[in-house]
């Protein structure tokens, strides 16, 4: 599934050498992906190396001037962006979100996302692009994409086997269990134990190893 994106970093190709000059990436050109894309802060020896490899060349994320910042929080804006061209682009209407602008670049992503059903805003009408995304609303989001795009969105794993389980909200439940039925999600082992964590935020890094499963898996 092709696409690309995620916040000011998707402006920028990837850069295979510290000689040569990044190149700008606008939106229109961000689902064309690049080959051995490789990033200064991404050494092959890190978990999250393949995955990044992955979502640069399938052209679902993108750095900035050689970097990948994988320990960054990835943003609702961000999000709405990786969506949006994994679908190409396409066009769409304005968004009508008192905090997206027309010259924000994720305004065609977030007017895109919210159209389909994919996104929506806080119940104050803001659709809040800069805030970092929730495991349970990168779930959510995930899950909708799937359903409307025919995959097979039938897994559900049990929930109750994590301690924190009762911290998803009502409205995620569905899209958790199936998340984790599928493998897109897992637990975060730790001193409290595997917890599921679901309003916990997501980085750069997580969410490229989360799209590489959705990629290969759904």
């Amino acid at each position: 599934r092709g696409g690309g994106g995620g916040g000011a970093s998707s402006k920028y190709k990837p850069i295979n050498n510290q000689n040569q000059t990044p190149t700008p990436n606008t939106p229109d050109k961000a689902n064309q992906g690049w080959r051995t894309p490789s990033y200064y802060d991404v050494p092959t020896t890190e978990w999250y190396h393949n995955a990044v490899l992955y979502v640069s060349e399938q052209g679902m994320m993108a750095g900035n001037n050689g970097y990948f910042s994988p320990n960054d929080r990835l943003t609702r804006g961000m999000m709405a962006q990786i969506l949006y061209n994994i679908e190409k682009t396409p066009s769409t209407g304005t968004a009508a979100f008192p905090d997206v602008t027309s010259s924000d670049w994720f305004a065609n992503a977030a007017a895109w996302a919210s159209a389909q059903g994919f996104m929506s805003g806080y119940s104050n009408g803001r659709f809040g692009p800069n805030d970092p995304i929730t495991r349970e609303q990168l779930a959510a989001i995930l899950f909708r994409y799937s359903s409307t795009k025919g995959y097979n969105v039938s897994a559900s794993a049990e929930l109750s086997t994590f301690p924190d389980n009762a911290a998803t909200s009502d409205w995620a439940v569905s899209a958790m269990r199936w998340a984790v039925g599928t493998g897109l999600l897992s637990g975060k082992t730790g001193v409290a134990g595997t917890r599921l964590d679901p309003t916990g935020t997501a980085t750069r890094a997580e969410v490229a190893q989360i799209l590489m499963n959705f990629g290969t898996k759904i």
